[in-house]
Protein backbone atom coordinates (compact mmCIF):
# COMPACT_ATOMS: atom_id res chain seq x y z
CA UNK A 1 0.00 0.00 0.00
CA UNK A 2 1.24 3.55 -0.53
CA UNK A 3 2.13 5.95 1.98
CA UNK A 4 1.59 9.02 0.41
CA UNK A 5 -1.13 10.80 2.51
CA UNK A 6 -3.10 13.96 0.97
CA UNK A 7 -4.90 15.85 3.66
CA UNK A 8 -7.57 18.64 2.11
CA UNK A 9 -9.77 20.74 3.97
CA UNK A 10 -13.36 22.13 2.79
CA UNK A 11 -16.79 23.73 3.87
CA UNK A 12 -18.54 21.09 1.93
CA UNK A 13 -17.30 17.86 0.57
CA UNK A 14 -19.89 16.34 -1.87
CA UNK A 15 -19.55 12.41 -2.28
CA UNK A 16 -20.49 11.80 -5.92
CA UNK A 17 -20.16 13.86 -9.32
CA UNK A 18 -23.55 12.68 -11.04
CA UNK A 19 -26.40 15.15 -11.83
CA UNK A 20 -27.19 15.38 -8.37
CA UNK A 21 -23.96 15.97 -6.37
CA UNK A 22 -23.04 18.43 -9.27
CA UNK A 23 -26.16 20.68 -8.95
CA UNK A 24 -25.37 20.32 -4.97
CA UNK A 25 -21.43 21.18 -5.87
CA UNK A 26 -22.72 24.29 -7.92
CA UNK A 27 -25.46 25.53 -5.60
CA UNK A 28 -22.37 25.63 -2.93
CA UNK A 29 -19.65 27.27 -5.24
CA UNK A 30 -22.44 30.25 -6.36
CA UNK A 31 -22.93 30.97 -2.64
CA UNK A 32 -19.08 31.38 -2.54
CA UNK A 33 -18.91 28.66 0.13
CA UNK A 34 -15.82 26.45 -0.48
CA UNK A 35 -16.20 23.34 -1.70
CA UNK A 36 -14.75 20.15 -3.18
CA UNK A 37 -16.32 16.72 -5.08
CA UNK A 38 -14.66 13.63 -5.03
CA UNK A 39 -15.67 11.08 -7.81
CA UNK A 40 -14.11 7.45 -8.12
CA UNK A 41 -14.63 7.85 -12.00
CA UNK A 42 -12.89 10.06 -14.30
CA UNK A 43 -14.31 13.73 -14.65
CA UNK A 44 -15.25 13.22 -17.80
CA UNK A 45 -17.11 9.60 -17.14
CA UNK A 46 -21.01 11.09 -16.09
CA UNK A 47 -24.12 9.02 -15.23
CA UNK A 48 -28.01 9.92 -15.37
CA UNK A 49 -28.20 9.59 -19.10
CA UNK A 50 -31.04 7.15 -19.27
CA UNK A 51 -33.62 9.59 -18.30
CA UNK A 52 -36.25 10.55 -20.68
CA UNK A 53 -37.92 13.56 -19.57
CA UNK A 54 -38.31 16.01 -16.78
CA UNK A 55 -41.11 17.57 -15.78
CA UNK A 56 -41.52 21.63 -15.44
CA UNK A 57 -43.61 22.93 -13.14
CA UNK A 58 -45.12 24.84 -15.58
CA UNK A 59 -48.98 25.31 -15.40
CA UNK A 60 -48.80 27.58 -18.67
CA UNK A 61 -50.12 24.52 -20.55
CA UNK A 62 -52.48 23.92 -18.77
CA UNK A 63 -54.35 26.54 -16.20
CA UNK A 64 -55.78 23.66 -14.05
CA UNK A 65 -52.46 21.43 -14.16
CA UNK A 66 -51.00 22.77 -10.74
CA UNK A 67 -47.88 21.90 -8.43
CA UNK A 68 -50.73 20.50 -6.41
CA UNK A 69 -51.95 18.09 -9.17
CA UNK A 70 -48.20 17.16 -9.49
CA UNK A 71 -48.03 16.30 -6.05
CA UNK A 72 -51.11 14.40 -6.17
CA UNK A 73 -49.68 12.68 -9.03
CA UNK A 74 -46.20 11.26 -7.12
CA UNK A 75 -48.16 10.28 -4.12
CA UNK A 76 -51.02 7.89 -5.55
CA UNK A 77 -48.14 6.85 -8.22
CA UNK A 78 -46.01 5.97 -5.00
CA UNK A 79 -49.17 4.04 -3.49
CA UNK A 80 -48.71 6.71 -0.52
CA UNK A 81 -45.77 5.64 1.47
CA UNK A 82 -43.61 8.77 0.02
CA UNK A 83 -43.67 11.48 2.04
CA UNK A 84 -46.12 14.19 1.26
CA UNK A 85 -43.76 17.08 2.45
CA UNK A 86 -41.06 15.82 0.07
CA UNK A 87 -43.78 15.48 -3.12
CA UNK A 88 -45.14 19.37 -2.60
CA UNK A 89 -41.06 20.47 -2.43
CA UNK A 90 -40.39 18.71 -5.31
CA UNK A 91 -43.65 20.10 -7.14
CA UNK A 92 -42.95 23.21 -6.04
CA UNK A 93 -39.67 23.83 -6.99
CA UNK A 94 -39.90 22.19 -10.31
CA UNK A 95 -40.31 25.61 -12.03
CA UNK A 96 -37.19 26.46 -10.84
CA UNK A 97 -35.23 23.82 -11.23
CA UNK A 98 -36.07 23.45 -15.01
CA UNK A 99 -34.52 26.47 -15.46
CA UNK A 100 -31.72 25.20 -14.26
CA UNK A 101 -31.11 22.18 -16.55
CA UNK A 102 -34.44 21.08 -18.13
CA UNK A 103 -35.48 24.02 -20.66
CA UNK A 104 -36.90 23.57 -23.83
CA UNK A 105 -40.45 23.48 -25.08
CA UNK A 106 -40.94 20.08 -26.40
CA UNK A 107 -43.19 18.42 -23.71
CA UNK A 108 -44.93 14.90 -23.55
CA UNK A 109 -46.81 12.86 -21.60
CA UNK A 110 -45.26 10.31 -19.22
CA UNK A 111 -46.82 9.08 -16.40
CA UNK A 112 -49.29 11.76 -15.51
CA UNK A 113 -52.12 10.72 -18.02
CA UNK A 114 -53.62 14.01 -17.93
CA UNK A 115 -50.67 16.62 -19.10
CA UNK A 116 -48.14 16.96 -21.14
CA UNK A 117 -45.72 18.43 -18.41
CA UNK A 118 -42.40 16.52 -19.07
CA UNK A 119 -40.17 18.44 -21.17
CA UNK A 120 -37.95 16.16 -23.46
CA UNK A 121 -35.17 16.71 -25.85
CA UNK A 122 -35.77 12.97 -27.50
CA UNK A 123 -33.78 10.18 -26.12
CA UNK A 124 -30.98 12.37 -24.86
CA UNK A 125 -32.39 14.57 -22.02
CA UNK A 126 -30.61 12.91 -19.21
CA UNK A 127 -27.55 13.83 -21.14
CA UNK A 128 -28.42 17.58 -21.68
CA UNK A 129 -29.15 18.05 -18.52
CA UNK A 130 -25.74 16.73 -17.32
CA UNK A 131 -24.02 18.32 -20.05
CA UNK A 132 -25.50 22.08 -18.78
CA UNK A 133 -24.18 20.90 -15.26
CA UNK A 134 -20.87 20.12 -15.89
CA UNK A 135 -20.45 23.50 -18.13
CA UNK A 136 -21.33 25.71 -15.21
CA UNK A 137 -19.40 23.25 -12.46
CA UNK A 138 -16.51 23.97 -14.72
CA UNK A 139 -17.44 27.92 -15.08
CA UNK A 140 -17.21 27.77 -11.42
CA UNK A 141 -13.83 26.34 -10.93
CA UNK A 142 -15.39 23.59 -8.76
CA UNK A 143 -12.61 21.44 -7.82
CA UNK A 144 -12.79 17.30 -8.85
CA UNK A 145 -10.84 14.92 -7.32
CA UNK A 146 -11.52 12.08 -9.22
CA UNK A 147 -10.09 8.11 -9.07
CA UNK A 148 -11.04 8.63 -5.07
CA UNK A 149 -13.12 5.81 -3.30
CA UNK A 150 -14.05 6.70 0.04
CA UNK A 151 -13.74 4.12 2.19
CA UNK A 152 -15.40 6.06 5.44
CA UNK A 153 -17.45 9.39 6.87
CA UNK A 154 -14.95 11.10 9.72
CA UNK A 155 -17.49 11.56 12.56
CA UNK A 156 -16.76 12.61 16.07
CA UNK A 157 -19.79 12.63 18.69
CA UNK A 158 -22.36 11.82 16.46
CA UNK A 159 -20.89 14.75 14.06
CA UNK A 160 -19.34 14.61 10.79
CA UNK A 161 -16.14 16.01 9.93
CA UNK A 162 -14.91 14.40 6.51
CA UNK A 163 -14.15 11.57 4.97
CA UNK A 164 -11.17 9.17 4.04
CA UNK A 165 -10.59 7.23 1.21
CA UNK A 166 -7.54 6.03 -1.27
CA UNK A 167 -6.99 6.70 -5.03
CA UNK A 168 -7.88 3.55 -7.11
CA UNK A 169 -4.78 4.53 -9.28
CA UNK A 170 -1.57 4.89 -6.86
CA UNK A 171 -2.98 3.79 -3.81
CA UNK A 172 -2.50 7.09 -2.03
CA UNK A 173 -4.77 8.03 1.11
CA UNK A 174 -6.74 10.80 1.30
CA UNK A 175 -7.91 12.69 4.54
CA UNK A 176 -10.65 15.20 3.75
CA UNK A 177 -11.54 17.60 6.31
CA UNK A 178 -15.33 18.75 5.44
CA UNK A 179 -17.77 21.15 8.02
CA UNK A 180 -20.42 19.11 6.30
CA UNK A 181 -20.91 16.04 3.38
CA UNK A 182 -23.27 15.92 1.36
CA UNK A 183 -23.76 11.71 0.05
CA UNK A 184 -24.69 11.75 -3.67
CA UNK A 185 -23.49 8.14 -4.96
CA UNK A 186 -26.54 6.16 -5.83
CA UNK A 187 -28.84 3.61 -4.46
CA UNK A 188 -28.08 0.09 -4.12
CA UNK A 189 -29.51 -1.53 -7.14
CA UNK A 190 -25.98 -3.12 -8.47
CA UNK A 191 -26.96 -5.96 -5.89
CA UNK A 192 -29.02 -7.50 -8.10
CA UNK A 193 -27.81 -9.87 -10.91
CA UNK A 194 -29.02 -7.58 -13.68
CA UNK A 195 -29.36 -4.09 -13.45
CA UNK A 196 -29.30 -1.14 -15.47
CA UNK A 197 -26.50 0.33 -13.32
CA UNK A 198 -22.66 0.28 -14.98
CA UNK A 199 -19.92 -1.56 -12.93
CA UNK A 200 -18.89 0.33 -9.85
CA UNK A 201 -21.77 2.30 -9.53
CA UNK A 202 -25.19 2.23 -7.13
CA UNK A 203 -23.52 -0.60 -5.19
CA UNK A 204 -25.12 0.53 -1.92
CA UNK A 205 -22.05 2.30 -0.36
CA UNK A 206 -23.90 5.35 0.42
CA UNK A 207 -26.04 3.36 1.94
CA UNK A 208 -22.90 1.81 3.88
CA UNK A 209 -21.53 5.37 4.20
CA UNK A 210 -24.52 6.60 6.12
CA UNK A 211 -25.09 3.81 8.59
CA UNK A 212 -21.56 3.46 9.19
CA UNK A 213 -21.82 6.83 10.64
CA UNK A 214 -24.91 6.48 12.76
CA UNK A 215 -27.82 7.12 9.96
CA UNK A 216 -30.90 4.85 8.66
CA UNK A 217 -32.28 3.51 5.83
CA UNK A 218 -35.88 3.81 4.71
CA UNK A 219 -37.79 1.22 2.71
CA UNK A 220 -34.72 -0.54 1.35
CA UNK A 221 -36.86 -3.10 0.07
CA UNK A 222 -38.99 -1.00 -2.42
CA UNK A 223 -36.58 -1.49 -5.30
CA UNK A 224 -38.28 -0.38 -9.20
CA UNK A 225 -37.72 -3.22 -11.64
CA UNK A 226 -37.55 -1.98 -15.37
CA UNK A 227 -39.16 -4.75 -17.83
CA UNK A 228 -36.91 -3.73 -21.05
CA UNK A 229 -33.10 -4.69 -19.93
CA UNK A 230 -30.63 -6.58 -22.70
CA UNK A 231 -30.00 -10.18 -21.80
CA UNK A 232 -26.55 -9.65 -23.81
CA UNK A 233 -23.85 -9.30 -24.50
CA UNK A 234 -22.38 -9.94 -20.96
CA UNK A 235 -20.83 -7.16 -20.16
CA UNK A 236 -23.76 -4.58 -21.38
CA UNK A 237 -26.89 -7.14 -19.51
CA UNK A 238 -29.18 -4.83 -17.94
CA UNK A 239 -28.58 -1.84 -20.25
CA UNK A 240 -32.37 -0.43 -20.42
CA UNK A 241 -34.29 -0.49 -23.83
CA UNK A 242 -36.23 3.03 -24.03
CA UNK A 243 -40.08 2.25 -22.67
CA UNK A 244 -40.47 4.88 -26.16
CA UNK A 245 -40.79 1.51 -27.56
CA UNK A 246 -44.62 0.46 -25.63
CA UNK A 247 -45.38 4.27 -26.81
CA UNK A 248 -43.99 3.33 -30.59
CA UNK A 249 -46.05 0.32 -30.49
CA UNK A 250 -43.66 -2.40 -29.38
CA UNK A 251 -45.24 -5.68 -28.05
CA UNK A 252 -43.67 -8.39 -26.10
CA UNK A 253 -44.01 -11.57 -27.09
CA UNK A 254 -43.17 -15.17 -25.03
CA UNK A 255 -41.32 -18.10 -26.77
CA UNK A 256 -44.62 -19.19 -28.07
CA UNK A 257 -44.68 -15.99 -30.11
CA UNK A 258 -47.92 -15.01 -27.89
CA UNK A 259 -48.53 -11.40 -27.03
CA UNK A 260 -48.96 -12.01 -23.31
CA UNK A 261 -49.75 -8.86 -21.74
CA UNK A 262 -53.59 -9.73 -22.77
CA UNK A 263 -53.29 -12.16 -19.85
CA UNK A 264 -52.29 -9.46 -17.45
CA UNK A 265 -53.77 -5.84 -18.57
CA UNK A 266 -55.53 -6.75 -21.50
CA UNK A 267 -56.92 -2.56 -22.04
CA UNK A 268 -53.52 -1.24 -21.98
CA UNK A 269 -51.23 -3.99 -22.90
CA UNK A 270 -47.68 -2.72 -23.01
CA UNK A 271 -48.66 0.69 -22.41
CA UNK A 272 -49.12 -0.18 -18.53
CA UNK A 273 -46.46 0.82 -15.58
CA UNK A 274 -43.11 -0.73 -15.97
CA UNK A 275 -43.75 -2.58 -12.68
CA UNK A 276 -46.86 -4.84 -13.96
CA UNK A 277 -44.57 -5.40 -17.10
CA UNK A 278 -41.89 -6.75 -15.26
CA UNK A 279 -44.01 -8.69 -13.14
CA UNK A 280 -45.74 -10.03 -16.46
CA UNK A 281 -42.75 -11.05 -17.83
CA UNK A 282 -41.62 -12.41 -14.59
CA UNK A 283 -44.22 -14.45 -14.45
CA UNK A 284 -43.73 -15.64 -17.93
CA UNK A 285 -40.06 -16.51 -17.64
CA UNK A 286 -40.95 -18.77 -14.68
CA UNK A 287 -43.84 -20.61 -15.88
CA UNK A 288 -41.58 -21.94 -18.33
CA UNK A 289 -42.68 -19.57 -21.70
CA UNK A 290 -39.34 -17.07 -21.50
CA UNK A 291 -36.41 -17.41 -23.60
CA UNK A 292 -34.04 -20.22 -23.16
CA UNK A 293 -31.56 -17.18 -21.46
CA UNK A 294 -34.51 -16.18 -19.50
CA UNK A 295 -35.99 -13.26 -21.34
CA UNK A 296 -39.31 -12.50 -23.06
CA UNK A 297 -39.12 -10.78 -26.75
CA UNK A 298 -39.58 -6.99 -27.52
CA UNK A 299 -40.57 -6.98 -31.11
CA UNK A 300 -40.69 -3.37 -33.49
CA UNK A 301 -40.14 -5.22 -36.50
CA UNK A 302 -43.34 -4.90 -37.64
CA UNK A 303 -43.26 -1.34 -37.75
CA UNK A 304 -42.49 0.68 -40.35
CA UNK A 305 -38.58 1.18 -40.73
CA UNK A 306 -38.59 4.80 -40.84
CA UNK A 307 -41.08 5.15 -37.69
CA UNK A 308 -38.27 3.41 -35.76
CA UNK A 309 -35.25 5.41 -37.23
CA UNK A 310 -37.07 8.78 -36.29
CA UNK A 311 -38.48 7.91 -33.15
CA UNK A 312 -36.15 5.71 -31.72
CA UNK A 313 -32.84 6.26 -33.52
CA UNK A 314 -30.45 5.90 -29.99
CA UNK A 315 -32.28 2.31 -29.49
CA UNK A 316 -31.58 1.45 -33.48
CA UNK A 317 -28.12 2.28 -32.74
CA UNK A 318 -27.68 1.11 -29.43
CA UNK A 319 -28.72 -2.82 -30.75
CA UNK A 320 -26.31 -2.55 -33.58
CA UNK A 321 -23.97 -1.72 -31.42
CA UNK A 322 -24.12 -4.24 -28.55
CA UNK A 323 -25.53 -6.71 -30.36
CA UNK A 324 -25.19 -6.28 -34.52
CA UNK A 325 -29.36 -6.60 -33.94
CA UNK A 326 -31.38 -4.71 -36.83
CA UNK A 327 -34.58 -3.52 -34.50
CA UNK A 328 -36.79 -3.07 -38.02
CA UNK A 329 -36.14 -6.94 -38.63
CA UNK A 330 -35.39 -8.59 -35.63
CA UNK A 331 -36.85 -8.68 -32.08
CA UNK A 332 -35.00 -7.62 -29.17
CA UNK A 333 -34.55 -10.17 -25.87
CA UNK A 334 -35.13 -8.46 -22.61
CA UNK A 335 -35.50 -9.69 -19.20
CA UNK A 336 -36.43 -7.23 -16.00
CA UNK A 337 -33.61 -5.85 -14.26
CA UNK A 338 -33.22 -3.67 -11.14
CA UNK A 339 -33.41 0.36 -12.51
CA UNK A 340 -33.98 2.30 -9.86
CA UNK A 341 -33.65 2.58 -5.78
CA UNK A 342 -36.91 3.81 -4.45
CA UNK A 343 -36.08 4.14 -0.61
CA UNK A 344 -32.54 4.91 0.67
CA UNK A 345 -31.18 6.70 3.23
CA UNK A 346 -33.69 7.93 6.15
CA UNK A 347 -33.46 12.12 5.39
CA UNK A 348 -35.51 15.15 6.38
CA UNK A 349 -37.94 16.23 3.57
CA UNK A 350 -36.37 20.21 4.20
CA UNK A 351 -32.95 19.70 3.51
CA UNK A 352 -31.67 16.12 3.23
CA UNK A 353 -30.45 16.52 6.18
CA UNK A 354 -29.59 12.63 8.42
CA UNK A 355 -29.84 11.82 12.03
CA UNK A 356 -26.03 12.83 11.40
CA UNK A 357 -24.94 16.31 11.96
CA UNK A 358 -23.80 17.87 9.00
CA UNK A 359 -24.57 15.02 7.00
CA UNK A 360 -26.83 15.30 4.27
CA UNK A 361 -27.88 12.74 1.62
CA UNK A 362 -28.88 13.24 -2.27
CA UNK A 363 -30.09 11.31 -5.26
CA UNK A 364 -30.67 8.01 -5.56
CA UNK A 365 -29.51 7.89 -2.46
CA UNK A 366 -32.17 9.43 -0.26
CA UNK A 367 -35.70 8.62 0.22
CA UNK A 368 -38.91 10.29 0.84
CA UNK A 369 -40.13 10.97 -2.38
CA UNK A 370 -41.27 7.98 -4.56
CA UNK A 371 -42.93 5.30 -2.01
CA UNK A 372 -43.29 1.92 -3.73
CA UNK A 373 -43.54 2.92 -7.23
CA UNK A 374 -42.33 6.66 -8.82
CA UNK A 375 -43.12 9.16 -11.96
CA UNK A 376 -40.70 8.15 -14.52
CA UNK A 377 -39.82 11.97 -15.06
CA UNK A 378 -39.45 12.40 -11.05
CA UNK A 379 -35.85 11.19 -10.75
CA UNK A 380 -34.67 13.59 -13.15
CA UNK A 381 -36.31 16.50 -11.29
CA UNK A 382 -35.56 14.97 -7.70
CA UNK A 383 -31.66 15.12 -8.80
CA UNK A 384 -31.85 19.16 -9.11
CA UNK A 385 -34.46 20.07 -6.53
CA UNK A 386 -32.82 18.44 -4.09
CA UNK A 387 -29.04 18.59 -5.05
CA UNK A 388 -29.90 22.64 -4.91
CA UNK A 389 -31.85 22.23 -1.58
CA UNK A 390 -29.25 20.36 -0.18
CA UNK A 391 -26.02 22.31 -1.06
CA UNK A 392 -27.66 25.52 -0.01
CA UNK A 393 -28.20 23.61 3.58
CA UNK A 394 -24.21 21.97 3.92
CA UNK A 395 -23.20 25.82 2.90
CA UNK A 396 -25.91 27.11 5.45
CA UNK A 397 -25.02 24.55 7.94
CA UNK A 398 -20.81 25.34 7.37
CA UNK A 399 -21.36 28.90 8.27
CA UNK A 400 -23.22 28.17 11.34
CA UNK A 401 -20.41 26.37 13.23
CA UNK A 402 -18.15 28.01 15.86
CA UNK A 403 -16.19 25.19 16.21
CA UNK A 404 -14.71 22.21 14.50
CA UNK A 405 -14.35 19.01 16.42
CA UNK A 406 -11.93 16.62 14.05
CA UNK A 407 -10.77 13.20 15.64
CA UNK A 408 -7.46 12.25 15.01
CA UNK A 409 -8.94 8.63 16.63
CA UNK A 410 -11.56 8.40 13.90
CA UNK A 411 -9.12 9.40 10.90
CA UNK A 412 -6.46 6.50 12.59
CA UNK A 413 -9.43 3.94 12.58
CA UNK A 414 -10.17 4.73 8.95
CA UNK A 415 -6.58 4.46 8.16
CA UNK A 416 -6.31 1.13 9.61
CA UNK A 417 -9.31 -0.35 8.11
CA UNK A 418 -7.98 0.53 4.63
CA UNK A 419 -4.16 -1.52 5.77
CA UNK A 420 -6.07 -4.18 7.11
CA UNK A 421 -7.87 -5.14 4.31
CA UNK A 422 -5.54 -3.93 1.77
CA UNK A 423 -3.18 -6.92 3.57
CA UNK A 424 -5.95 -9.13 3.19
CA UNK A 425 -4.82 -12.57 2.02
CA UNK A 426 -7.25 -14.89 2.70
CA UNK A 427 -8.96 -17.37 -0.33
CA UNK A 428 -11.64 -15.70 -0.45
CA UNK A 429 -12.23 -13.50 -3.87
CA UNK A 430 -14.36 -10.39 -3.37
CA UNK A 431 -15.74 -10.48 -6.73
CA UNK A 432 -17.22 -13.75 -6.26
CA UNK A 433 -18.58 -13.65 -3.49
CA UNK A 434 -20.35 -10.20 -4.71
CA UNK A 435 -21.47 -12.31 -7.82
CA UNK A 436 -23.12 -14.38 -4.72
CA UNK A 437 -25.02 -11.74 -3.16
CA UNK A 438 -26.26 -10.52 -6.66
CA UNK A 439 -27.65 -14.13 -7.36
CA UNK A 440 -29.28 -14.92 -4.12
CA UNK A 441 -30.84 -11.12 -4.31
CA UNK A 442 -32.14 -12.02 -7.67
CA UNK A 443 -33.34 -15.01 -6.62
CA UNK A 444 -34.56 -14.32 -3.07
CA UNK A 445 -35.72 -10.55 -3.45
CA UNK A 446 -36.55 -10.25 -7.54
CA UNK A 447 -39.51 -9.10 -8.96
CA UNK A 448 -41.81 -11.27 -7.08
CA UNK A 449 -41.18 -12.11 -3.36
CA UNK A 450 -42.26 -14.90 -0.52
CA UNK A 451 -41.60 -15.27 3.13
CA UNK A 452 -39.75 -18.87 2.55
CA UNK A 453 -37.38 -17.27 -0.05
CA UNK A 454 -36.42 -13.90 1.84
CA UNK A 455 -35.68 -16.82 4.85
CA UNK A 456 -33.58 -18.65 2.75
CA UNK A 457 -32.35 -15.40 1.13
CA UNK A 458 -30.83 -14.18 4.92
CA UNK A 459 -29.51 -17.38 5.56
CA UNK A 460 -27.47 -17.26 2.15
CA UNK A 461 -26.42 -14.01 3.21
CA UNK A 462 -25.12 -15.07 6.95
CA UNK A 463 -22.93 -17.48 5.28
CA UNK A 464 -21.49 -15.32 2.45
CA UNK A 465 -20.71 -12.96 5.43
CA UNK A 466 -18.61 -15.31 7.07
CA UNK A 467 -16.70 -16.03 4.47
CA UNK A 468 -16.33 -12.12 3.71
CA UNK A 469 -13.47 -12.74 6.82
CA UNK A 470 -11.18 -15.04 4.83
CA UNK A 471 -10.79 -12.46 1.61
CA UNK A 472 -7.83 -12.25 -0.11
CA UNK A 473 -6.85 -8.74 -1.44
CA UNK A 474 -4.54 -8.39 -4.62
CA UNK A 475 -2.56 -4.81 -5.70
CA UNK A 476 -1.56 -4.90 -9.59
CA UNK A 477 0.21 -2.78 -11.79
CA UNK A 478 -3.59 -1.91 -12.84
CA UNK A 479 -4.09 -0.05 -9.76
CA UNK A 480 -6.08 -0.70 -6.38
CA UNK A 481 -9.20 -1.64 -8.08
CA UNK A 482 -9.17 -4.49 -6.00
CA UNK A 483 -9.52 -3.34 -2.61
CA UNK A 484 -12.17 -1.07 -4.00
CA UNK A 485 -14.26 -4.82 -4.68
CA UNK A 486 -13.72 -5.59 -1.49
CA UNK A 487 -15.48 -2.41 -0.03
CA UNK A 488 -18.34 -2.78 -2.49
CA UNK A 489 -18.93 -6.12 -1.06
CA UNK A 490 -19.15 -4.85 2.85
CA UNK A 491 -21.50 -2.15 1.19
CA UNK A 492 -23.46 -4.95 -0.96
CA UNK A 493 -24.13 -6.98 2.22
CA UNK A 494 -25.15 -4.53 4.11
CA UNK A 495 -27.47 -3.28 1.78
CA UNK A 496 -29.18 -6.52 1.09
CA UNK A 497 -29.36 -7.47 4.49
CA UNK A 498 -31.84 -4.12 5.10
CA UNK A 499 -33.51 -5.31 1.87
CA UNK A 500 -34.37 -8.66 2.71
CA UNK A 501 -35.24 -7.80 6.56
CA UNK A 502 -37.34 -4.96 5.08
CA UNK A 503 -39.23 -7.30 2.27
CA UNK A 504 -39.92 -9.86 5.11
CA UNK A 505 -41.30 -7.06 7.46
CA UNK A 506 -43.70 -5.55 4.40
CA UNK A 507 -46.28 -8.74 3.82
CA UNK A 508 -48.31 -7.17 1.48
CA UNK A 509 -48.29 -6.38 -2.31
CA UNK A 510 -47.59 -2.51 -2.83
CA UNK A 511 -46.21 -1.07 -5.81
CA UNK A 512 -43.01 -2.29 -7.38
CA UNK A 513 -42.93 -4.64 -3.89
CA UNK A 514 -44.64 -8.27 -4.66
CA UNK A 515 -45.11 -10.28 -2.20
CA UNK A 516 -46.82 -13.77 -4.01
CA UNK A 517 -48.13 -14.62 -0.85
CA UNK A 518 -49.45 -11.68 0.54
CA UNK A 519 -51.16 -10.77 -2.91
CA UNK A 520 -53.21 -7.36 -1.50
CA UNK A 521 -52.54 -4.22 -0.02
CA UNK A 522 -52.26 -4.12 3.90
CA UNK A 523 -53.80 -0.74 5.08
CA UNK A 524 -51.91 -1.35 8.19
CA UNK A 525 -48.31 -1.24 6.12
CA UNK A 526 -49.15 2.35 5.12
CA UNK A 527 -46.42 2.67 6.89
CA UNK A 528 -42.33 3.45 6.14
CA UNK A 529 -39.92 0.44 7.43
CA UNK A 530 -36.89 2.01 9.05
CA UNK A 531 -33.50 -0.26 9.26
CA UNK A 532 -29.86 -0.05 11.60
CA UNK A 533 -27.88 -2.43 12.47
CA UNK A 534 -28.66 -0.99 16.16
CA UNK A 535 -32.42 -1.28 16.08
CA UNK A 536 -33.35 -3.48 13.17
CA UNK A 537 -36.39 -2.97 11.07
CA UNK A 538 -38.95 -0.60 12.78
CA UNK A 539 -42.16 1.49 11.52
CA UNK A 540 -42.75 4.73 10.92
CA UNK A 541 -45.81 6.55 10.71
CA UNK A 542 -46.19 8.49 7.11
CA UNK A 543 -46.52 11.41 7.80
CA UNK A 544 -50.51 12.72 6.53
CA UNK A 545 -51.24 14.33 3.57
CA UNK A 546 -52.37 18.24 3.90
CA UNK A 547 -56.01 18.49 3.33
CA UNK A 548 -55.76 20.34 0.27
CA UNK A 549 -53.59 17.70 -1.38
CA UNK A 550 -56.07 15.21 -0.33
CA UNK A 551 -59.42 16.69 -1.66
CA UNK A 552 -57.56 16.43 -4.97
CA UNK A 553 -56.92 12.68 -5.39
CA UNK A 554 -60.42 11.45 -5.14
CA UNK A 555 -60.80 10.03 -8.70
CA UNK A 556 -56.95 9.83 -9.57
CA UNK A 557 -56.07 6.45 -10.36
CA UNK A 558 -53.65 4.66 -8.23
CA UNK A 559 -51.62 3.23 -11.22
CA UNK A 560 -51.30 6.32 -13.73
CA UNK A 561 -51.46 4.73 -17.35
CA UNK A 562 -48.11 5.85 -19.62
CA UNK A 563 -49.15 7.01 -22.86
CA UNK A 564 -47.43 8.94 -25.63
Amino acid sequence: MSSLEHRLATSVLVVGTGGSGLRAAIEIAEARVAVIAVATRTSGDVRTVMTSGCPTGEPSLWPEDTSEQHAVGTLRKGYLPADPRTAQIVARCAAQADRQGCGGTARRRFDDYRYRRTAFADERTGLEVLRALRERAEQLAVPVLPNLYVTRLLVDDGAVFGAYGFDLVDGSRYVVHADSVILATGGHTRIWRRTSSRRGENTGDAFRLAVEAGARLRDPELVQFHPFGLIRPENAAGTLVSEATGGAGGVLLNNLGERFMTRYDPARMELCGPDRIALASYTEIKEGRGTRAGGVWLDLSHLPPETLLTRLPQVHQTLLNLQTLDITRDPIEVTPTAQYSLGGVWVRPEDHSTDVDGLFVTGEAASGLHGANRLQESPLIETLVYGRIAGRAAAEYSARLTSRHRSPAAVRAAEADVNRLGAADGDQNARTLQRSVRHLMTERAGVARDEAGLAAGLAELDTIEARMAYVGVHVDIGGFQDLAYAFDLRSAVLAARATLLCALERRETRGCHNRSDHPDVDPDLHVNLVWSPATGVRREPVPPIPAHIAALMHGVPADAQSLE
